[in-house]
């Protein structure tokens, strides 16, 4: 009898693994749905709306590198369930197309995995969740420590900066940040 309790054992720990996984990622595709959807209707009615009801947060913008075939719904603040469903638009920070920097931060492995391949010239297209849109010119990139990122918050311009973790690969948190800063091309139609 004990022989096949072992076998057992490990079939149903093996169980549960796959399916807290298999839920985890089916909850961040609902997720995304739900918060596409949330933008979409702040858009067109130019209110805000949150993803569900007890969201502490809600979509403020998108982002898009085409070039890549990325996009992100870009979040209001950034707690951490804000952050566990998408960017987050760092509060004290300009917002997108004004003047100073707009800072939108993710984590590397999720929401900005896409950073990676996010290439000096490319185009960023923004659109707010009015609906103005802005498009920016990716310009420099830096790994910097988290307490020097060496952003500056009187900048004088348009500018758009996407903050994560480094390195992208890392499976332990530490305190270097890529930033990829980029600089306001045009607001378009």
């Amino acid at each position: 009898m004990p022989r096949f309790i072992s076998p057992m054992v490990l079939a149903l720990i093996g169980v549960i693994l796959f399916g807290d996984g298999a839920y985890i990622h089916a909850k961040a595709w609902l997720a995304q749905v739900l918060l596409e959807h949330a933008f979409d209707r702040s858009v067109a009615t130019g209110e805000v709306v949150k993803p569900w009801s007890w969201a502490d947060t809600w979509p403020v913008a998108r982002i898009e590198v085409r070039r890549i075939g990325a996009s992100a719904i870009v979040l209001e603040g950034i707690s951490g369930q804000a952050l566990a469903f998408g960017p987050g638009h760092i509060r004290q920070t300009a917002d997108a197309g004004e003047r100073g920097v707009a800072v939108y931060a993710a984590h590397r492995d999720t929401h900005f995995r896409f950073l990676r391949n996010v290439a000096i010239g490319d185009v960023i297209d923004v659109t707010r969740s009015a609906g103005e849109h802005f498009r920016y010119r990716a310009d420099s990139s830096a790994v910097v420590r988290f307490d020097a990122s060496g952003i500056d918050p009187a900048a004088r311009d348009a500018e758009l900066v996407l903050a994560t973790c480094w390195p992208f690969d890392a499976v332990t948190s530490g305190p270097e940040r890529y930033v990829l800063h980029a600089t306001l091309m045009a607001a378009y139609e």
